[in-house]
Formats: C-alpha cells, sequence, structure tokens
C-alpha cells in the first residue's frame, strides 16, 4: 500500500473536525480526507442499525477515495458501528471510544469516572465497559448533555448560557466525586475551558480526540504506513449537506485554511 494515501475520517457532521485537528497537529505529514454526514446529523438520538448503515454508506465513499485506514470521530458511531466495520472494511479502522477510555481508566485516582456525551453513547454504555475491562473495580457515571452539541456549534463556547448549562449538567457527576471526566463527544473539547471551570481543578478532562491520534499514529508507526516526512498535505474535506456552514466552522478551528468543500450524495445516500 502506497503510505501516502490519505486518512479517511468521518463523522455525524463539525464535531469530528476536532479529530482531525489532534491529526494535523501530531501527524503533520499525513492527508486526510474528512467527510461529515451534516445532512443526517446527529447520530445520538438514532438506533444501532440506523448508525451501523450510515457508516457502512460512508466508509464505501472513503475506501472509493482510496484511504489507507479510517478513523470514526464520533463517539456514537464509535460505539455502534467500530466492530462491524473493522470486520468488513479492508483498512485498518479505529474509534475514538477506545483510546478516552483507556486514558481515563489510567489517570483516575479515585475510581470514579464520568462520562459526558450524546444519549446514545451514554445509553451504550461502551466508555463504561471498556474502562471496567482495563480496571474492574472502576465506577464510571454517564451523563448525557444534548444541548452541548449546538451551543458548540453556535461558537457559544465561552457564553453564559453555556456555562449555566454546564453547571446543570455536571452536578449529578461532581456530586458523584469523580476525580475524571471523558469528554465523550467531539465537539467538547471546543467547551473544554467551560467543563474546566465547572468542574474544578481537582477533576482531569480527557480528550479523546487527542488519544485517537495518538492511536492512529501508533498504529501507522507499526505497520510501516506512515506518510513521508517532509511532504505537504492536501486535506479533502466532504459533507452530504451545508458545505458552505461547514467550511465556515472548520475554518475557524483548524489550524490550516480549508480550500475546498465539496458536497457529495451519491455514495453515501445510495
Amino acid at each position: 500500500m502506497n503510505s501516502n494515501l490519505p486518512i479517511g475520517v468521518f463523522d455525524s457532521g463539525v464535531g469530528g473536525l476536532t479529530v482531525a485537528k489532534e491529526i494535523m497537529s501530531q501527524l503533520p505529514d499525513e492527508t486526510i480526507c474528512y467527510f461529515g454526514d451534516t445532512a443526517r446529523v446527529p447520530y445520538g438520538n438514532k438506533s444501532q442499525e440506523t448508525v451501523i448503515k450510515y457508516s457502512r454508506q460512508i466508509a464505501s465513499f472513503l475506501l472509493d477515495q482510496k484511504v489507507k485506514a479510517i478513523v470514526i470521530a464520533c463517539n456514537t458511531a464509535s460505539a455502534f458501528a467500530l466492530e462491524t466495520l473493522q470486520r468488513e472494511v479492508s483498512v485498518p479502522v479505529i474509534g475514538v471510544v477506545k483510546p478516552g477510555a483507556r486514558s481515563a481508566a489510567e489517570v483516575s485516582k479515585n475510581g470514579r469516572i464520568g462520562v459526558i456525551g450524546t444519549e446514545g453513547t451514554v445509553r451504550s454504555g461502551l466508555y463504561g465497559t471498556y474502562i471496567r475491562e482495563l480496571r474492574p473495580e472502576v465506577q464510571v457515571f454517564g451523563q448525557a448533555c444534548p444541548l452541548f452539541v449546538p451551543l458548540a456549534e453556535e461558537g457559544l463556547c465561552n457564553d453564559e448560557v453555556t456555562m449555566l448549562m454546564a453547571r446543570r449538567y455536571l452536578a449529578p457527576l461532581l456530586e458523584q466525586g469523580v476525580d475524571t471526566i471523558v469528554l465523550g463527544c467531539t465537539h467538547y473539547p471546543l467547551l473544554r475551558g467551560v467543563v474546566g471551570h465547572v468542574a474544578g481543578p481537582n477533576v482531569t478532562l480527557v480528550n479523546p480526540a487527542f488519544e485517537t491520534a495518538k492511536d492512529l499514529k501508533e498504529l501507522l508507526t507499526s505497520r510501516g504506513m506512515c506518510a513521508e516526512s517532509g511532504r505537504t498535505p492536501e486535506h479533502r474535506f466532504y459533507v452530504s449537506d451545508g458545505a458552505e456552514q461547514f467550511r465556515a466552522f472548520a475554518n475557524s478551528i483548524l489550524p490550516c485554511e480549508m480550500i475546498e468543500t465539496d458536497a457529495v450524495t451519491v455514495k453515501v445516500f445510495a
């Protein structure tokens, strides 16, 4: 396989750009081929069957783009569809849940861990399952935070409304005495400042986007799949709807300016 082929990254919308940003930072030679399923966002309130169907369609599209690996940059899709894609897809596939779970298990001192995410991610209980595989004695407390995603997408990352919702969402976890909180949705790193302020200095925040980029680097290195050093990557971005809005949001958080975003429908909705 050509080691300079792109890394496929997909999410239900724009949140996965936080994962793309970490990959760009930690693997600057790698090209990213990103797909955001903006026409069908959110995934968090959809059934496992539906999320698997969407994930299969997107994986097919990315394989047509000749990617060498796929990163599921969506907690809900990682929870529901990772094992299916790993069985069915011809390139390595990793998700964001396992790296985040591993990090949480490693850093928690008192064994009381909170997970914030979409209703689908929290309902799946997958973070807790993976964490307890590593540390069976750990207690994991889930908290759905459905308003965090629209607040992040509206750019209200430091707004009073966001602070109010963070206090409301985090209160049950803090009452349980958690010392670690997993940012279990790819939008949530954008709200890290507010979440950290409400949680306080004694609570460690785990960013699965950062941990996933680390895992991707280890995977590519171990398999001899790293891109040539010093090359200039030409990232590609695709969405299923709203290309202009996506481009504006991406340019506000990515370390490089997005030149072009294409809206595609044929392979994804087939």
